[in-house]
């Protein structure tokens, strides 16, 4: 299972979800451009000692991405907050890409237009919140992808 991060802006949410993934066995993948330089001193912060242990890898565009890692449609999950369904609907691939797009704006357009049908939320019943930070969203959605597995599935 990955977590992809495309064009990701805050180093401290990018640590912390390397720490996630350092804890789960999930490989991190970003997307260019970044908000912030990828060093020792920027991301460790956030992933404190963990950041070593993080296995990354990084592209230069979803393109580029897209060429060399060709995922079928089916290992691809996209999450936004105006996703079609709820991230707990899917019966997750065992080897998938769960996709979150920048804090400020989200995925891009292009992106969410292709892939529609693929797209999930998170539930916020009170209508006061209408997203998560980065870092929570991206823990709370690998967890749920992860359940079966954990669950002895």
């Amino acid at each position: 299972m990955k977590i992809v991060l495309v064009h990701p802006e805050i180093p401290q949410n990018t640590g912390s979800i390397g720490r996630t993934c350092v804890a789960l066995g999930v490989e991190l993948i970003l997307i260019k451009p970044y908000g912030f330089k990828i060093d020792a001193n920027t991301v460790s912060r956030a992933g404190t000692r963990y950041w070593q242990f993080v296995n990354l890898s990084e592209y230069d565009s979803w393109a580029d991405f897209m060429d060399q890692r060709a995922p079928g449609r089916d290992q691809l999950y996209f999450f936004e907050e105006h996703g079609r369904e709820s991230f707990y609907t899917p019966d997750y691939h065992r080897d998938a890409y769960l996709v979150f797009g920048r804090e400020s704006t989200g995925l891009p357009r292009d992106i969410l237009d292709d892939y529609a049908d693929r797209t999930y939320h998170m539930p916020m019943p009170s209508g006061q919140v209408k997203s998560l930070n980065l870092s929570n969203a991206a823990t709370a959605v690998v967890y749920q992808a992860k359940r079966a597995e954990f669950m002895g599935g």
